[in-house]
């Protein structure tokens, strides 16, 4: 432990505070010390620093071995960097240089902790995810070698850090690891579950389904552990109380049912392991800086317990990835292609359970309003209903939307005004085209529109036949020719439509023609009817005012009146 005692406060200021796109070209320690492989970037951002992770691992003696990836991750400011700590004192003696398992592993009384960053206090100190520098080498009982890595995690829920934040850090751990260990306070509780299953979630729907369970070991640790006359300390208590939690049962409710499936299906092992408190000396004493003589025998002793239990080399998970065993140099691939993944938008923003429950409620509100409009508007349009006229169908549709919106208004739903407006605005767009359907549909019912194509160029055919023979009676050849190609068009034009109509086939061209004839009825043909139409009206009151009071009489201004 001598060789890197010194550095300990120049570790302390090389990890805490930094939050830059690239590790910092200050110094580095002289011995062993926490490298910080993901950094935080700005805009809740993670980056990889692949010059550090390459240069630890894909030394000569490592570049090849297996790798066993301990992670741990939990809440901050719950003592995850203070355990990997003990982590290393086991590894130094059991894998160190000179190290060959004798003595007691935990070292003198007076001998301070060393290693990972840690302090005591209420603000977080790691950031980013850091691997220790110390790649240790073992061999298993089979013989195989392997290198083992630890590394420690940015806590969750801070006052700094998105959800976003939290489940990408934490995904990306559990996916790199072998052994996952939740750092839990006191409990495991329902809470506990939910964000487990969110943050798995997250990791896993960055992996392809490959049909294999997606992660290795889950090892919940429970600090604080207070309630030891229900189950005793250690890995059996542990097991008594993860049994009782993940537990399913015909009485819970199909959402919790649901979430134990779920943690018991990603995880190929799950256990459970109970910690005493470290004592008093520990949580308050502000220059506590890991003496042995300051913790709780009881503590002690279960760190004795469990710390053999992870990293004896009869209990090494060597890291798989599809089935297949990963080495070291592998790793920083997948460590690339992990952090690709998460810097680009191929995943959803993860929500808060008080997001996603507002989004939720909205939506339904949202849904029942739809519900309301549709329902309505069948009985105004719908179905077998005769064609309404334009106005009064866009009418209708103003009144049953603003329906619709009330019993969008009137539900109660959380998140506040500001957000549901978006829901709201989202909802006017989905009746206005839910509308533009309605209108098309009772469109479609007119029987005179759908007779428009035939009856334009019926009537454009006819109009060119009068046209030619009143031109041929007089002489005009030329003209009347023109008209009766004009006129053959027509005529061919509507076989062509009605054929269309009748096979399906060249559906676009059949588009065309209708769009064709609608533009010679609006611009052409109606005016011209309407023109028509006006006339005929003024010439047929001008008549029954005559019939009525008499022809007119002239006026001084030498124009006529009515007597």
């Amino acid at each position: 432990m001598a060789d890197y005692e010194d550095h300990k406060h120049q570790e302390s200021n090389f990890h805490e505070g930094e939050v830059t796109e690239k590790p910092a070209p200050a110094p580095r320690p002289s011995g062993p010390h926490g490298v910080q492989v993901v950094n935080t970037g700005p805009d809740h951002t993670f980056v990889l620093d692949e010059d550090a992770l390459s240069e630890l691992l894909l030394q000569e003696d490592i570049r090849d071995r297996d790798v066993v990836v301990i992670s741990v991750a939990g809440a901050f400011r719950k003592g995850k960097s203070f355990l990997l700590d003990f982590f290393l004192r086991y590894m130094h003696h059991k894998y160190g240089a000179g190290g060959g398992g004798g003595g007691d592993w935990l070292g003198g009384d007076d001998e301070p902790l060393q290693g990972f960053s840690w302090r005591g206090g209420s603000e977080r100190d790691t950031t980013g995810i850091l691997m220790w520098s110390e790649i240790f080498k073992a061999t298993l009982d089979t013989g195989e070698k392997v290198a083992i890595i630890l590394l420690d995690t940015q806590g969750a829920f801070d006052s700094e850090s998105t959800v976003r934040d939290c489940a990408t850090v934490f995904a990306l751990s559990t996916m790199l690891s072998s052994v996952q260990i939740y750092n839990l306070s006191q409990n495991i509780q329902e809470d506990d579950l939910q964000h487990l299953q969110l943050f798995t979630e997250y990791g896993r729907l960055a992996l392809e389904d490959s049909g294999r369970t997606p992660f290795q070991r889950l090892q919940f640790l429970v600090r604080d552990w207070s309630f030891p006359y229900e189950a005793p300390y250690g890995a059996v208590g542990g097991q008594t109380i993860l049994q009782r939690r993940l537990k399913v049962s015909d009485k819970q409710h199909p959402e919790l049912q649901s979430l134990r499936k779920h943690i018991a299906a990603c995880f190929s092992e799950i256990a459970c392991f109970l910690m005493p408190h470290p004592g008093l000396k520990v949580a308050t004493n502000p220059h506590f800086d890991g003496r042995l003589t300051d913790i709780e025998s009881e503590f002690k002793r279960a760190l004795q317990q469990l710390v053999p239990m992870l990293l004896s080399p009869q209990n090494l998970v060597p890291k798989l990835i599809n089935g297949q065993r990963v080495r070291a140099k592998d790793l920083v691939q997948y460590f690339k292609s992990y952090m690709h993944i998460y810097k680009g938008n191929e995943l959803p923003e993860p929500k808060s359970m008080l997001v996603a429950t507002a989004e939720a409620n909205n939506l339904t509100a949202v849904a029942e309003a739809k519900e309301v409009y549709t329902t309505l508007m069948e009985e105004v349009c719908g179905g077998a209903k005769p064609y309404l006229q334009t106005q009064l169908l866009e009418a209708e549709h103003h009144r049953v939307r603003d329906k619709a919106l009330h019993a969008f208004h009137a539900k109660r739903k959380m998140g506040g005004t500001e957000f549901s407006q978006s829901y709201c605005e989202q909802l006017v767009q989905d009746l206005e085209d839910q509308f533009t359907q309605f209108r098309a549909h009772n469109e479609s019912k007119n029987i005179f529109k759908a007779a428009r194509t035939p009856s334009v160029f019926f009537a454009i055919a006819l109009v060119f036949y009068v046209l030619s023979g009143v031109l041929g009676l007089v002489g005009l050849y030329p003209l009347a020719n023109l008209c009766n190609l004009a006129m053959g068009l027509a005529l061919l034009t509507l076989v062509l439509w009605a054929y269309i109509r009748y096979s399906g086939e060249m559906r676009e061209l059949g588009v065309t023609i209708d769009e064709v004839a609608n533009c010679l009825w609006d611009n052409v043909m109606k005016p011209v009817y309407q023109s028509c139409l006006e006339k005929g009206m003024e010439h047929a009151a001008h008549a029954a005012a005559e019939r009525t009071f008499g022809p007119p009489s002239p006026t001084a201004n030498g124009k006529h009146k009515h007597l």
